[in-house]
């Protein structure tokens, strides 16, 4: 009782000292401690306390006296206004060596997160995605499940927590795949488990993928990191193109696929139809599929569970040497390029030399972690799990998607990475004001780390300047980016009209691959002998009273029929074999319009297939703008280049001399459109007097226009390229 009544004595002084009730404490109570005297409060405090403890014999007696003061223990009491004599305090209870009864450290946890991955082997590992077609509600549900596990709070932060672009808010679609990671304790052998064993907690890494076939490159690449997929399927919309594309691209990559019915709060949902549809398509067991609404959270709580008994755990050796898969990067402008990685085999940590196979450059291991769902340090990443690293890259060149990362002096079979992305789009970017290229140069580097699948190659124009010929997956991704430039590096760019590659054969047996149309000879001293164009076969999903005018939109483009067939009683599938030119301005647009908008549409590339093509040329006053040349097939030609020069003729101002739009195939002209100079009255003086005075100062009047226009230039307005994008 001695023990307790002076602790307790002691302790008191102390909390009043705190509360600010004496400016130090008695100097008798340091007096075991010689650097107490003549110190400043902390350090008295800091000192006082280490006597004070050095003085009990048991520990358990001070600890149970600080609980009688303070009902949440040492740490808590420590706490308070005074900031620095807790700081004080805890050093010196550190220096002297107490146990962790008074400081919360574990033995291999991160200090600042308390996430100790090496408790998670391979075994207790879950690599999956979730992949859909456009909004069926994959980022609501990839919110669900981290609420469910606790890793972001319910009611806190914004919706599609995942979707953290401002392109993605504004347009509510995923544009590029996020990775979370999540803890979920779960116990499918309750029966079998002792009773004082703890219940095993699993490390789940979730992907949430686009939606849209623009992005499919990011859906391939994210599906490298994962052994099963969730394939969510609107309740209500049922199968769709994207549907059907993305599960043939998670089926060859040999992942377990889990069907889950979403959004069966609805009230037209259909899950049996839907159910129907899955078997019949896809070969899908109906009962194998999961009913869940990721709005109200209805069916979730079986989710998970599914996701670890179905899923198999990651197939990698943790005895083997380090590999690596470079999964995606961005840049930051403080750490440099930031890696996302998938530890295939052996373990990675903080401080340690990898090497890249790509560029055979080394590198320190300055930051290890997890996404949980931001950044998290671990200092760690073990076999089979999904995390980041910062490792210096200063430029994005050096961080290549699909490269093998390793530890440095060791012999590893590479990765077999991913395949090139296949560009469809070819466009070219300009900065609005020519001194800008520098900075345009920068944010296209910056960028292109963290969308590995654009292509850029600088190019000069007559018209414009220098610039970048860039190659995209679509035109959306080709919008995307242009915003993204725009929003994130304050980018303003001129676009050029988006062309696809052609391939041209000439009488002499040579050929020349076209992505920018003004580099193809007008007037070539050849013959052309055969056109080549891209072709690709289209998905169709239609309701079925809608296969008239759709059937008729296939036709004007050039399309080639390849199969029909009802899915039920309500939907269509059609494929068609289609010129990639004319999908790629405005078809998805067309088609989405005469079927109210219940179409789907979704297409892979094909072989290239011989057509009609002619390049039209854009002429001012007799000069060809090279940014306007297009490749167009014959029988269209008249149309679209008539179309052209009367966007042209509302978008350019009038000058003081005229102007002559043209579209011509080599030295022919197709249409032509005139802008009307401004003139001055110079007859306004001439108030009467002989007709030979007025054509004199007519005459005259004609021969300085005539000068003008020798040496004049036409500026052509950022709003004419935008308006020619329209044109088909």
């Amino acid at each position: 009782m001695e023990h307790v009544e002076a602790s307790l004595a002691s302790l008191k002084l102390l909390n009043k000292f705190q509360k600010g009730l004496m400016v130090s404490p008695p100097l008798s109570t340091a007096e075991g401690c010689p650097r107490a005297r003549n110190s400043e409060p902390s350090s008295l405090a800091s000192a006082w306390l280490a006597s004070l403890l050095l003085t009990e014999s048991r520990m358990g007696v001070v600890n149970r006296a600080v609980k009688t003061l303070h009902p949440r223990g040492i740490s808590s009491f420590l706490s308070g206004p005074l900031s620095s004599i807790s700081r004080g305090i805890r050093a010196t209870i550190n220096g002297l060596g107490f146990s962790n009864s008074f400081c919360s450290q574990s033995r291999h946890v991160d200090k600042e997160n308390g996430i100790d991955v090496t408790r998670f082997p391979p075994e207790r590992i879950r690599n999956f995605s979730i992949i859909a077609h456009v909004d069926h509600g994959k980022s609501t549900l990839a919110d669900r499940l981290l609420e469910l596990t606790g890793t972001i709070k319910k009611g806190h932060g914004q919706p599609q927590y995942l979707d953290k672009l401002q392109v993605e808010r504004e347009r509510g679609i995923t544009v590029k795949a996020q990775t979370a990671t999540m803890f979920y304790r779960y116990d499918g052998h309750a029966s079998e488990r002792s009773r004082n064993t703890e219940v095993p907690t699993f490390l789940l890494n979730l992907i949430d993928t686009p939606g849209h076939v623009d992005f499919s490159y990011e859906v391939s690449r994210s599906l490298a990191a994962c052994q099963g997929a969730l394939l969510v399927v609107d309740a209500a919309q049922g199968v769709q193109a994207q549907t059907v594309a993305n599960f043939y691209l998670a089926f060859e990559s040999n992942l377990t696929i889990i069907p889950v019915i979403n959004k069966i709060d609805q009230p037209t949902a259909e899950p049996d139809r839907v159910k129907a549809q899955l078997k019949s398509l896809f070969d899908l067991d109906p009962k194998d599929a999961l009913l869940t609404s990721a709005k109200t959270g209805e069916g979730l709580v079986h989710l998970l569970p599914a996701v670890i008994e179905r899923i198999p755990h990651p197939q990698g050796k943790t005895e083997s040497p380090l590999r690596m898969l470079l999964l995606d990067s961005y840049y930051d402008e403080y750490k440099g390029v930031i890696c996302h990685v998938a530890v295939v085999d052996g373990t990675l940590k903080k401080g340690e030399k990898i090497a890249s196979a790509a560029t055979g450059q080394v590198y320190d291991a300055l930051d290890v972690g997890i996404m949980h769902p931001e950044l998290t340090p671990t200092g760690i990443l073990l076999t089979g799990q999904v995390g980041y690293l910062v490792s210096g890259m200063r430029t994005t060149k050096e961080a290549r998607v699909g490269d093998t990362l390793f530890h440095a002096r060791s012999v590893v079979q590479p990765l077999p990475g991913f395949k090139p992305a296949k560009h469809m789009v070819f466009a070219g970017l300009y900065p609005a004001d020519g001194s800008d290229f520098d900075a345009l140069n920068h944010a296209i580097e910056r960028l292109t780390c963290n969308d590995a699948s654009v292509s850029v190659t600088k190019e000069s124009s007559t018209a414009l300047g220098l610039g970048f010929r860039c190659g995209f997956l679509g035109l959306l991704h080709m919008d995307v980016f242009h915003q993204r430039l725009d929003q994130e590096y304050g980018a303003q760019v001129i676009s050029t009209i988006p062309t696809v590659p052609y391939i041209f054969e000439y009488s002499d047996g040579s050929k020349i691959h076209v992505q920018n149309p003004a580099m193809l000879p007008s007037n070539p001293g050849k013959r052309v002998e055969t056109c080549w164009e891209p072709s690709v076969i289209a998905t169709i999903i239609i309701p079925s009273e809608y296969v008239g005018p759709v059937i008729t939109l296939c036709s004007e483009r050039r399309g080639q029929q390849l199969e029909y067939s009802f899915i039920d009683s309500q939907r269509v599938f059609m494929k068609y074999r289609l010129p990639l030119r004319e999908i790629v301005v405005d078809f998805y647009n067309e088609l989405k319009s005469i079927t109210s908008g219940y179409a789907s549409f979704d297409y892979e590339e094909a072989e290239y297939q011989a057509a009609d093509l002619v390049k039209l040329d854009i002429l001012l006053n007799g000069q060809p703008v090279d940014a306007m040349a297009t490749i167009v097939h014959n029988l269209k030609a008249q149309r679209v280049g008539r179309e052209l020069v009367e966007k042209l003729k509302k978008f350019i101002d009038r000058q003081m001399f005229e102007i002559t739009i043209q579209a011509a195939i080599g030295s022919k002209v197709i249409a032509r459109e005139t802008i009307s100079a401004m003139r001055k009255n110079v007859l306004a003086k001439c108030y009467g007097g002989d007709v030979t005075r007025k054509r004199k100062l007519l005459e005259k009047q004609k021969e300085g226009k005539k000068r003008m226009k020798r040496v004049g230039s036409v500026d052509i307005p950022q709003e004419a390229f935008h308006e020619l994008l329209k044109v088909s």
